[in-house]
C-alpha cells in the first residue's frame, strides 16, 4: 500500500441513505451506502455489511437495506460497499489491483471510517469470496454470514457464462432496451422476475454518463476474467469455507444457478453441519436479495443471531 493510511469519511446525505466517501490505504476514494446511522433503534443490533458481486454496485442492496433499517419491529444499520472501479468509487489506474484481496482490505478500510466494528456480512457472488478471505485474514469483523449464490468451488461452466455475457454485453439505447437486454439474457434463469423487476434490475446494472446507459463499472475489471484458463478446475477455497463455518452462517442457491452446484452445497452442508441452506425458487445467479420472500428468511436468520449472541 502506499501511505498505509485510511481517510477520514465525508457523507453525503440522500433520500433514505447517507453516501459516505473514504480512502483506501493506498488513497483511492471509495464509496459505500449507509441507511439507518443515525436512526438509535438500530443501535441495539448487529449491523449488516453488504458485499456486492463482480462488476455490481451499492444499488443491488438498495431494495433490502431499506427493508431491513426501517423494519417496524428490529431495525437494524446496513452498509453496502461499491468496490474500487463500481459505483461511485475511484477506478484503479492499475488493473492488476482488482483483486479479492484488495478489495478485502478496501472493505476493512470502510469498516474503519465507518466505525463498524463486527457485522452481519452478505456475500453475493464475489462478496462470498471476499468473505472466504476475511475468513482467513480478520475472521473477527464477521458476527455471522450469508453466501449469496456462492461457496468454496466455482463451477468453471457459471464462469464461463458470466464470462462470455460480460464480453458481449450490448449498450442500450434507453432504459427500456436495457431492461429488454437483461430480460433475453437472464429470463431462462429468473422466470420469478416481472416486467417491472426487469426495469429495477437496469437501473442497478447500468448508469446514464454524457447521455449514453453504460454499465456502471470500470472495463479494465474484465482483464482478469480473460486470463482464466477455464479448461483447468479452478482453485477450491474450502480450508477458508471451514473458517467461516465457526460463525452462524446460511447459504442462498438459486435454483437455476450454475455457479454454485447442489453436489458443492451438499458437501458444504456435510463440512459445517450448522450451515442453514435455502434454495430460491425462480431465481439463477444470483439471487435478487429483496424478492421472492428472501428478506423475511434474512431478517429470521439476524434475529437468530442476535439470540445466540445473548447467551
Amino acid at each position: 500500500m502506499a501511505n498505509g493510511k485510511t481517510g477520514a469519511a465525508a457523507t453525503i446525505k440522500t433520500g433514505g441513505y447517507e453516501s459516505v466517501f473514504f480512502s483506501a490505504s493506498d488513497g483511492l476514494r471509495l464509496h459505500a451506502a449507509d441507511y439507518g446511522r443515525h436512526n438509535p433503534a438500530t443501535r441495539a443490533r448487529l449491523p449488516v455489511v453488504c458485499l456486492p458481486g463482480l462488476t455490481r454496485n451499492t444499488r443491488d442492496f438498495d431494495d433490502l437495506a431499506r427493508i431491513v433499517s426501517t423494519d417496524a419491529k428490529a431495525p437494524r444499520r446496513v452498509v453496502s460497499f461499491d468496490y474500487r472501479g463500481r459505483g461511485q468509487s475511484g477506478w484503479d489506474k492499475d488493473p492488476s489491483r482488482y483483486t479479492i484481496i484488495v478489495e478485502a482490505e478496501d472493505v476493512l478500510s470502510g469498516m474503519a471510517a465507518l466505525g463498524l466494528e463486527h457485522a452481519v456480512f452478505i456475500g453475493t457472488s464475489r462478496g462470498g469470496l471476499i468473505m472466504h478471505v476475511l475468513a482467513a485474514t480478520r475472521p473477527g469483523v464477521m458476527a455471522a454470514g450469508v453466501l449469496n449464490d456462492i461457496g468454496p468451488v466455482i463451477e468453471g461452466a457459471g464462469l464461463a457464462q458470466i464470462k462470455a455475457y460480460l464480453s458481449r454485453m450490448p449498450k442500450p439505447k434507453s432504459w427500456a432496451d436495457a431492461a429488454q437486454i437483461l430480460s433475453e439474457a437472464h429470463s431462462r434463469s429468473f422466470p420469478a422476475l416481472t416486467e417491472t423487476d426487469w426495469g429495477d434490475f437496469a437501473r442497478a446494472v447500468y448508469v446514464e454518463k454524457d447521455g449514453h446507459l453504460v454499465a456502471d463499472y470500470d472495463p479494465n475489471l474484465l482483464h482478469g476474467l480473460k486470463g482464466i484458463d477455464l479448461g483447468t478446475p479452478l482453485p477450491t477455497l474450502w480450508p477458508q469455507f471451514e473458517g467461516l463455518g465457526r460463525m452462524p452462517l446460511m447459504a442462498l442457491r438459486g435454483e437455476h444457478s450454475t455457479l454454485l452446484s447442489p453436489d458443492t452445497l451438499e458437501e458444504m452442508k456435510n463440512r459445517v453441519p450448522s450451515l442453514q441452506t435455502v434454495t430460491v425458487a425462480g431465481h439463477g445467479h444470483a439471487p435478487i436479495l429483496h424478492l421472492s420472500g428472501i428478506p423475511e428468511i434474512l431478517k429470521r436468520f439476524f434475529a437468530s443471531v442476535d439470540k445466540q449472541r445473548r447467551r
